[in-house]
């Protein structure tokens, strides 16, 4: 059995949301969960977040109590979002103005209650 958490319009590029889930993916949840707070990154706040969602809802979904080291992170992955909201001008020289545009991810993590068979 499987449950999905989705943190959309985070305002964290996907980029750097992905180098936090690259040391997670395929470990169990207790391990990430330990994990996370060690990486040096500000999104390892929101990653962390999505994370205990994911295994909330997996016990919810199973209808039982079951152990963080029970569940592993099965798929974590973050795309980009949409940009064209989010419109910025950054002072230029000469009195002018560049426009940029912040960005924006949706992260979604799925969590299983088995271990991933690896080929």
């Amino acid at each position: 059995m499987e449950a999905i958490a989705k943190a959309k319009f985070a305002r964290f590029g996907s980029r750097k949301v992905n180098s936090v889930l690259g040391e997670i993916r395929g470990k169990s949840v207790q391990t990430a969960a330990q994990l996370l707070p060690l990486i040096p990154r500000i999104a390892s706040q929101l990653v962390a977040k999505t994370l205990n969602s994911a295994a909330a809802n997996l016990q919810s979904k199973a209808g039982r109590k079951i152990d963080a080291s029970g569940m592993w992170v099965k798929e974590a992955y973050a795309g980009n979002g949409p940009m064209k909201h989010m419109k910025r001008v950054l002072p230029a020289p000469m009195g002018r103005a560049f426009q940029f545009k912040r960005k924006v991810c949706h992260l979604t993590i799925v969590v299983a209650d088995e271990p991933l068979k690896r080929n």
